[in-house]
């Protein structure tokens, strides 16, 4: 996807090139706001981590078309070459306001706002969502992993079981954020910085003359990092066995050493194989399971007080496993009118979940006095002769995103924390971006600000998304006059599916 100027800009839905020849031929290339958000949480889960914001910046900053991708759409022969020689010469000139990446996330508020141009904010829709999409998927389902663990130790190696080499490499990223300890993912490692971790496998042993060999030749020459496979042949009558053989020679050494299950009943066997080696004065022998493994897996050995200290998580992980993907949409918020005013914009549905909330917003959490978070509120954003703020030792009143009677009253007798914060300004990073290691942190500091009932795998407890009165109000105010421009009638017979504002 690389093209000779950076990352080709091919990487887009066509209907974003056709809108975008239309946006330009009839004038209409004005200011825009667009705002990504999801629907639903995956997993029937309680969050979500927000992921690939580094990503995305880095991608976006090169995002352009080289000659050959002008030559490409030119032989379409669907755009003119005015357009064609808009595209030669594009980059993304707008700016861009995020959560910070690893931040904790939920339904209908924006992670994500992009203002510019519309054309420019419409070209890069195909490659944030792809971005953001997929590394928020594998971050929260590591993060599910993790937690199910007892905030254990989890190694990541979906590389062979991942979508393609782009998909291996961005869960790689993603399952570290979420807490993964480390990758198999050698390139990953190099690109990111991950630590890289890994065992041996069953053709290791298959190819010496004796399982025994095998991990005498391997303890040979990796002394500070052996685990044994134990599984090939026979876990308990031979695997243990010769694995506290040699391992009693590293120990000898002042060597450590761990052994690793993958197949089986993965707890009756750590039971057994811590037991063997605990009877062998190798308490500091280390235990390490895989096999398709996934969180109600871990959270049911480590209810059950399986001796397991380390978790070998790929395809499950790595893939989303139940969850094909991350529900994220992206929605024009504001457009700048003929005369050159900015202008809410909304999108009507007859689903209340599928119309959106409209305007240029602001995400803030707040918290209690103890500084644990009790809801995510969405006000208006930019009207200076408006303010839509809300402020510390104040009470309010906040309504649910669907326009409907539910609402409740919130003293701010803790926090309130804006959350979408300034990433790119005309096209360049306006700050330093975090490391991993940073985002990490952010993971877990974030997910400590909730309490249980949110992070439960099983009927977890829905956190409050709630806006402010003047959101809701203009909100209605649009519905209404949207429902006031149709022919009588046509409300009422189900068939109205959406419409813009």
């Amino acid at each position: 996807m690389n093209s000779s100027n950076g990352f080709s800009a091919l990487f887009t839905d066509f209907y974003s090139l056709t809108m975008a020849q239309g946006y330009l031929k009839k004038g209409m290339n004005r200011r825009a706001v667009f705002e990504m958000f999801f629907r639903r949480q995956p997993f029937s889960g309680g969050f979500s981590i927000f992921a690939g914001l580094g990503t995305l910046l880095e991608k976006i900053q090169q995002f352009s078309f080289s000659v050959d991708d002008i030559s490409y759409l030119r032989s379409l022969k669907t755009f003119d070459e005015d357009f064609l020689e808009y595209l030669s010469t594009f980059r993304f000139k707008g700016s861009l306001w995020a959560m910070d990446e690893g931040t904790v996330v939920f339904p209908q508020e924006p992670l994500i706002r992009v203002e510019g141009g519309l054309i420019e904010c419409q070209i890069i829709e195909g490659m944030l969502l792809n971005i953001i999409n997929f590394q928020s998927l594998i971050a929260t389902k590591t993060a599910r992993v993790w937690l199910a663990s007892g905030k254990g130790s989890i190694m990541e190696f979906g590389l062979r079981r991942a979508q393609g080499p782009d998909g291996a490499m961005s869960a790689s990223r993603a399952a570290f954020i979420g807490g993964a300890a480390g990758t198999s993912n050698v390139l990953a490692g190099k690109e990111y910085g991950i630590p890289v971790l890994g065992t041996m496998a069953h053709s290791w042993i298959m190819a010496h003359e004796s399982e025994e060999a095998a991990f005498a030749s391997y303890a040979e020459m990796y002394s500070d990092r052996t685990v044994f496979l134990i599984d090939t042949y026979d876990t308990l009558k031979s695997g243990i066995l010769n694995a506290v053989k040699i391992g009693k020679k590293l120990a000898e050494k002042g060597k450590k050493f761990g052994v690793r299950l993958d197949s089986g009943d993965i707890h009756y066997l750590s039971v057994e194989v811590r037991k063997i080696l605990d009877a062998a004065g190798l308490k500091d022998a280390s235990i390490s399971v895989s096999n398709d493994l996934d969180e109600s897996i871990i959270e049911t050995l480590t209810r059950a007080g399986a001796p397991i200290n380390m978790w070998g998580v790929g395809t499950r992980m790595v893939t989303g496993g139940e969850e094909a993907a991350f529900t994220g949409v992206y929605k024009l918020a504001a457009r700048e009118n003929s005369s050159g005013k900015m202008e809410p914009a909304i999108k009507f549905s007859d689903n209340p979940e599928k119309t959106t909330n409209p305007a240029v917003k602001q995400v803030w959490r707040i918290s209690d006095a103890q500084g644990m978070a009790v809801a995510d509120v969405l006000s208006i954003s930019g009207d200076p002769e408006n303010p839509d703020t809300i402020e510390e030792g104040k009470r309010y009143t906040f309504w649910h995103p669907s326009s409907d009677y539910r609402h409740f009253f919130q003293t701010i007798d803790g926090k309130a924390e804006p959350l979408l914060k300034p990433r790119l300004a005309k096209g360049s990073v306006a700050s330093s971006l975090p490391t991993l290691e940073e985002i990490r942190k952010t993971v877990r500091g974030s997910l400590d600000s909730f309490d249980q009932s949110y992070k439960r795998l099983l009927n977890p407890h829905i956190y409050k998304v709630s806006v402010t009165e003047a959101l809701r109000s203009l909100k209605i105010k649009l519905i209404e006059n949207y429902q006031g421009t149709l022919v009588p009638g046509t409300l009422g017979s189900g068939t109205q599916d959406s419409g813009n504002i």
